[in-house]
């Protein structure tokens, strides 16, 4: 009925309110309002508000330079240039659809020009877009983290090997169907040791963020939240070292912030009343029963896990459908000894997955949006994407070392 998500969820929090008797109707305010009360979710403006000022600073173009010095000698150069900007960007900005639009706005414009299809540039960019919410620090491991009661720090960092996975794998695709395609490097030949070297000296400061944020954890100088204050502090100082971010661009950036802020914490608030209804009727402790004593076998457990979690991405957005599902299913989860970090990592990448997916992906539609592709050609056009989606899908199902051996190395 394209009613919005957070109206759909309090509704059926009114409702069951307003039914109950002896349950006062005012709880359902201070729910919504003790829901975005939460100290770890103040990490969410500040990455919101650190990755809005990276654009307004210069430091997208330096990466983007960076990146297109390493894989401008590929096959489908400019493709790949456009996947490992997702990489490296989803180090700075921690969203998914502001690295879309970025993207859509700066790399797709010069693909056309050079001859890559609309629909190719198109799907290129909503897919390595995906990388943004796996590699730290992604909003989406903030929110987890604050429901379930896990480690932001190891989340953080438990989301590099599946971000490395993901982008070395879409490398590979976007290599073999450009050599198809016939879609030609940027540069011929590799680059030098003196050319990498001068490259990377111009994207070394933002490229640095990452290290700052998970080091500043692991060693216990600050904490994720405050990881997000430092992250905003950075993000200006690089503003005002490259000379690019003016009075106006500080005022429009805190506009960005405070608008995106806002949609992710209506959402929080409304969900956290729901949640709250869930727990009082005891339906996660129900529903784990339920599971445990139909299924007896963990991956199958996982398994039908993920085709529920990709068939709800496909209608609800990630943040709303994991305040609702992860209090559900990580206790079951926990209940067949499946490792939390392990978990979490497996439901990210499925919500990561339906944000991309028919009829209601919202990475799919910003990209559409604003690279004027039909969405009936974006869908033909991703079918070898969504088969290696969900070939990566498997592979961190079933091999949890992909999630949790860069956290056992470092904790």
């Amino acid at each position: 009925m394209k009613v919005p998500v957070f109206i759909s969820v309090l509704a059926g929090s009114v409702v069951y309110f307003l039914g109950t008797p002896n349950v006062p109707s005012q709880i359902i305010v201070q729910r919504v309002i003790s829901g975005i009360e939460s100290i770890p979710l103040l990490a969410i403006p500040f990455f919101v508000g650190a990755g809005v000022y990276m654009n307004y600073s210069g430091v997208s173009k330096r990466v983007l330079q960076f990146a297109e010095a390493i894989t401008g000698h590929m096959n489908g150069g400019l493709a790949q240039v456009n996947v490992l900007l997702s990489a490296l960007m989803g180090g700075l900005s921690g969203s998914n659809l502001a690295d879309a639009a970025m993207q859509s706005k700066m790399l797709v414009p010069e693909m056309v020009k050079k001859g890559y299809s609309n629909e190719f540039s198109s799907v290129v960019t909503a897919t390595s877009a995906m990388i943004t919410p796996l590699i730290p620090p992604g909003i989406a491991m903030i929110i987890y983290g604050s429901i379930a009661n896990v480690s932001i720090g190891k989340l953080f960092i438990a989301g590099i090997g599946p971000g490395i996975l993901l982008t070395v794998s879409l490398m590979i695709l976007v290599s073999i169907l450009s050599r198809k395609r016939g879609y030609v490097p940027t540069r011929e030949k590799r680059i030098s040791p003196k050319e990498f070297g001068s490259a990377l000296s111009t994207a070394f400061l933002p490229l640095l963020l990452p290290v700052i944020i998970i080091g500043g954890i692991r060693l216990g100088i600050f904490t994720p939240t405050e990881a997000g204050a430092v992250a905003i502090v950075y993000a200006l100082f690089l503003g005002i070292i490259y000379r690019e971010m003016n009075f106006k661009d500080f005022i429009e950036g805190l506009k960005e912030t405070i608008t995106s802020t806002s949609s992710i914490m209506i959402i929080v608030g409304a969900a956290s009343a729901f949640a709250w209804i869930l727990t009082k009727e005891r339906i996660p402790q129900q529903i784990t029963n339920i599971i445990v004593n139909t299924i007896s076998n963990k991956y199958i457990f996982l398994i039908a896990v993920n085709i529920f979690l990709i068939f709800v991405g496909m209608f609800i957005e990630g943040n709303a459908s994991m305040i609702v599902l992860v209090p559900l299913l990580a206790p079951v989860a926990a209940a067949y000894g499946i490792n939390e970090i392990h978990f979490a990592m497996v439901f990210i990448f499925n919500m990561a997955i339906g944000a991309l997916s028919p009829p209601m992906g919202a990475l799919m539609f910003v990209t559409c949006g604003i690279t004027k592709c039909k969405v009936s050609d974006f869908i033909k056009e991703a079918i070898p994407f969504y088969i290696l989606l969900i070939i990566c899908l498997l592979l961190l199902t079933f091999v949890p070392v992909l999630s949790t051996g860069i956290v056992d190395l470092i904790y």
